[in-house]
């Protein structure tokens, strides 16, 4: 199987779409999938804009919105997490995963999934120490400091992900584990990065839970973006332990290292996206402590029994298969011709496919309950812009203009 990695999508479905089809006709070959680091940028239309953390300059519609119409198909099947750089009120109608668009597949705040014989993980956002320990309080429409927070990973679905325990041959995250670059040629990064150096000495650079869920799950394969350069590691767990082969891309900027094609080990095809039997168990037997407020999860101080959760999905799938519930369409798609016309915001949009799913778990829809007042705590300020934008944005990657344009 011939797996392409991408980078930052930015939005920029088109491109890398035609560079991949450039390079299934030069090198005769055929693609299988598309896995895409972040920022993908899954805007449907002009209110998913005002949903999107990114400065007033990059605020565009881009391609996604014409493969959500049905104005053009994905040539390959494509699977994305989310980063820093979102239409988050899209991707919380799909907070357990689904279809974005026919053929494109978002993996969740978290979550694994099958594609043929290959396990799939992946962990949306980006780590923020004053707000992991948070539930996901953010609800749609955002204000300006819900809007940043949203995408910062959580405690919640990172001790989900450490709760799997068959081998997981391919790990998603948008941003690197802490300590990767002990890995590989770091010296060589900051001659070309100068501006990271301080941050590596300092052990900054990077999220602390993906070096736990490195060190945890230890895949054959870690993708990752988010710092718009290349960067290869090799981590080997242990003496003699497996290694993890750990790569990171650019975005797609012509004459930059936004892709790279992997090839897999697998079954026969076809290859087609199933849901996966341990991590459904995993989302059925931890949602009953689905933090939704500010308050942190109370995960018991102890391992729940899955046994008999993992029992329970196994005999739903049987019944009714393993393919995920089919893409449903939520909101009006953009209409150039209708561009910046007055419009209301609606908030959020429960997704059929989203219904769907907890339906055939058997759980509550939870995703629009509203935060009560009594269980609001005091935020640590730093990092958030105030209300008249007076402070800097810390999600911001700082790097120079060249790389920022």
């Amino acid at each position: 199987m011939k797996i392409a990695i991408e980078g930052c999508m930015h939005g920029d479905l088109d491109n890398v779409y035609a560079t991949l089809l450039h390079l299934q006709e030069v090198e005769r070959t055929k693609i299988d999938l598309l896995i895409c680091c972040g920022d993908f940028q899954a805007v449907r239309n002009e209110e998913d804009l005002e949903s999107l953390s990114v400065p007033p300059k990059y605020r565009s519609m881009n391609s996604f919105w014409k493969y959500y119409s049905g104005e053009k198909v994905a040539p390959f099947p494509t699977l994305f997490i989310g980063g820093n750089h979102e239409a988050s009120n899209y991707l919380w109608e799909l907070y357990y995963g689904g279809w974005a668009a026919p053929h494109i597949y978002f993996l969740g705040f978290a979550g694994v999934v099958k594609f043929g014989s290959i396990r799939i993980g992946g962990l949306s956002g980006i780590y923020k120490s004053h707000d992991y320990h948070l539930g996901h309080f953010e609800r749609p429409p955002y204000n300006s400091k819900d809007i940043k927070s949203v995408y910062h990973v959580r405690e919640y679905d990172v001790h989900k992900l450490m709760q799997v325990e068959e081998p997981v041959d391919i790990f998603v995250s948008h941003d690197w584990p802490l300590g990767i670059t002990d890995h590989g040629n770091w010296k060589d990064l900051v001659r070309h990065k100068p501006y990271f150096e301080e941050e590596i000495r300092d052990r900054t650079l990077g999220s602390k839970p993906a070096a736990e869920l490195l060190e945890k799950l230890k895949p054959p394969y870690w993708f990752s973006a988010h710092l718009h350069c290349k960067f290869a590691a090799l981590v080997q767990h242990g003496d003699g332990g497996p290694v993890s082969k750990f790569l990171a891309l650019d975005k797609c900027i012509p004459g930059r290292n936004f892709l790279q094609i992997i090839e897999v080990e697998s079954e026969p095809g076809p290859h087609e996206i199933h849901y996966d039997e341990e991590w459904l168990a995993i989302t059925r037997r931890y949602n009953s402590i689905f933090p939704l407020t500010m308050k942190r999860s109370n995960f018991g101080g102890k391992k729940l029994d899955m046994e008999d959760s993992r029992q329970w999905v196994r005999s739903k799938l049987q019944s009714r298969g393993t393919k995920p519930f089919e893409f449903v369409g939520t909101v009006p798609c953009y209409n150039s011709s209708q561009a910046g016309a007055s419009r209301s915001f609606s908030g959020h949009n429960r997704n059929p496919q989203t219904e769907a799913l907890l339906q055939f778990l058997e759980l509550p829809y939870v995703l629009d309950d509203s935060e009560p007042a009594e269980s609001s705590i005091s935020r640590d300020p730093i990092g958030y812009d105030s209300e008249d934008g007076g402070i800097e944005d810390v999600d911001e990657i700082q790097l120079p203009e060249d790389d920022d344009e």
